[in-house]
């Protein structure tokens, strides 16, 4: 089975965020994932990890004003220079937190702006990124959404995020790829994993419809685990779902034997 981590910003929402790792650790999990740690002192999540004996498996670069509806500014080109701020705001906290991998969202495209420019925006701040992660030991990870919940999100299929991390060139950027988003998207989830394995760091889950537990909806989670391990992928796999009840009562879906490191 493969390793799962437990998203805290969908997980354990019937608790405060600190209090959220406790609950991790009890229920079984080994690694936790994330979207922000900015709003927390680092060493104060560094602590809880340590406490509960938990990796930090994930988090995102900051992505714009996230109130507001802004979901990434990896595309804009009037906010480089903010890109690459957060960049390194990421890496001190990934450092602290022993993070080995953080997530780039591309971003929302704005109207008025030729698309040809948001890209090339995209990939030099992503070889930035990737250069200057390297440096640390840190991976960066590029993510695919769907445009049915994300509508407007720049990047919304794997063969675009295979053409970006072509035209990245870099040998430290790789797809995150959720299966939710990419069933939303395209489907053939197994085929396209296992042909692209090598350039995948990380994976996240949720059932379709509804972004709730695997096993409300459609996909035969089973199966894609089964899979995962006949292919060999050696990575994690964040549960980035939706708990449709209470996130304890929820992970019934979930053997306890598969939660151990």
């Amino acid at each position: 089975m493969p390793r799962f981590a437990a998203n805290l910003t969908m997980l354990f929402n019937e608790l405060p965020f600190l209090e959220r790792f406790q609950a991790a650790a009890e229920a079984g999990f080994h690694g936790v994932e994330y979207l922000f740690p900015y709003g927390y002192d680092k060493y104060e999540l560094a602590d809880r990890l340590e406490r509960w004996q938990l990796t930090q498996v994930l988090h995102n670069l900051p992505a714009g004003d996230w109130a507001a509806g802004e979901r990434g500014i990896a595309i804009l080109p009037g906010r480089v220079s903010e890109f690459q701020h957060g960049l390194f705001q990421a890496i001190d906290y990934a450092i602290k937190l022993g993070c080995r991998q953080v997530n780039c969202l591309a971003g929302i495209a704005p109207q008025g702006i030729e698309t040809a420019r948001l890209h090339e925006t995209l990939v030099n701040n992503l070889r930035f990124a990737a250069h200057e992660l390297a440096q640390e030991g840190i991976a960066l990870l590029v993510e695919p959404i769907n445009t049915r919940d994300m509508p407007g999100f720049f990047l919304s299929s794997t063969a675009q995020g295979l053409k970006l991390l072509d035209d990245v060139d870099s040998t430290n950027v790789f797809l995150q790829y959720d299966v939710y988003h990419m069933q939303v998207m395209e489907g053939d989830l197994a085929r396209t994993i296992e042909s692209n394995l090598d350039r995948i760091g990380h994976i996240q889950i949720a059932d379709n419809p509804g972004r709730n537990e695997p096993g409300t909806g459609e996909i035969n989670f089973p199966f894609l685990y089964r899979h995962l391990d006949a292919i060999g992928y050696a990575g994690w796999v964040g549960c980035e779902y939706k708990p449709a009840r209470e996130t304890r009562e929820g992970l019934s879906w979930l053997p306890a034997t598969t939660l151990a490191a």
